[in-house]
């Protein structure tokens, strides 16, 4: 159980890093790009530069369009970040009703769920994210996570290789690769 609460703990941190703050600076030549290039340079091997791109992307994909939406997505943010789990998942749900396609609100509602250790339903978010933003390499290592806990270890190597193939920087990712790798291979130590 202890080993679960820090998963759980891991995760709920990872996820609130990846959060980006309002009114961060962009401060490189990238600032104006649009998520495909993003996307594109954060893929890159050896691009040095990938914690600034990976907020970039964090802030688009923030934005949903509508004002009202952006308001309760904050509040949700702002209720995750203080612990109050529950009313986190009232703002994030009131955005999906009012914003359905919004993925990063389902990735949201997802951590927080998952913070409530609330698993199936966690995971039901993270589908749902993953079916408007394929590319949403959190939500891919979210589910990798879940699925570690759950004791699916191939299944939650495939995730985690999603999501290191869009995003080869993490060190938590590839940390999560080279574990499994061991699990599955019947040397974990």
């Amino acid at each position: 159980m202890t080993r679960k609460r820090g998963i759980l703990n891991l995760v709920v941190a990872a996820a609130l890093l990846l959060t980006p703050m309002p009114g961060a600076a962009q401060s490189n030549d990238l600032a104006g790009a649009d998520v495909d290039t993003l996307l594109s340079e954060l893929a890159r091997p050896d691009q040095e530069r990938w914690t600034r791109i990976e907020s970039q992307i964090m802030r688009h994909w923030s934005r949903s369009g509508s004002a009202t939406a952006d308001y309760l997505f904050q509040r949700g943010q702002e209720a995750l970040r203080s612990g109050r789990t529950e009313d986190a998942i009232a703002h994030f749900s009131a955005v999906i009703d009012h914003a359905p396609d919004f993925a990063e609100a389902w990735n949201a509602r997802a951590t927080a769920y998952f913070q409530a250790n609330r698993l199936g339903q966690s995971i039901a978010d993270i589908e749902a994210t993953l079916a408007r933003n394929p590319r949403h390499f959190g939500a891919l290592s979210g589910m990798g996570i879940i699925l570690e806990q759950l004791e699916l270890y191939a299944e939650a190597r495939e995730a985690y290789a999603a999501a290191h193939e869009i995003h080869p920087h993490r060190p938590s990712i590839k940390d999560a690769l080279a574990r499994l790798d061991r699990r599955l291979q019947g040397t974990e130590i």
